[in-house]
């Protein structure tokens, strides 16, 4: 994929609707990160550091990585239901999107 918009309007629905939610939250969040593909999904990158990655799948759609919680038992607690792997949480598109979650998560990542 060359870049955001391409990744995008290559997923077929509801992936492409449940990615882009997420993009724009990030962009709100992260107002100064530059949008770009790498590991082939989207990707927001401050101060050349890739803070999170973003990827749509046929039943969930992915965030990556996961922020530490080893200081934070709270963001623990709702990253929990969430987690499929040291590295990455997962959202079912049956489910709606959680956005106090993805918010505290992108918050976590871009204090890093």
């Amino acid at each position: 994929m060359s870049d955001v918009a391409a990744y995008l309007a290559a997923l077929d629905e509801p992936a492409r609707s449940r990615v882009g939610e997420v993009l724009d939250l990030v962009r709100t969040l992260l107002p100064d990160a530059e949008e770009r593909i790498s590991y082939d999904i989207p990707t927001f990158v401050v101060a050349d550091r890739a803070v999170v990655h973003v990827a749509g799948w046929a039943r969930h759609l992915a965030l990556y990585p996961v922020p530490d919680t080893a200081e934070a038992p709270e963001l623990e607690a709702l990253l929990a239901p969430y987690r499929a792997g040291k590295g990455t949480l997962r959202f079912e598109h049956r489910d709606p999107l959680p956005v106090d979650v993805l918010t505290a998560v992108v918050r976590a990542l871009g204090r890093i």
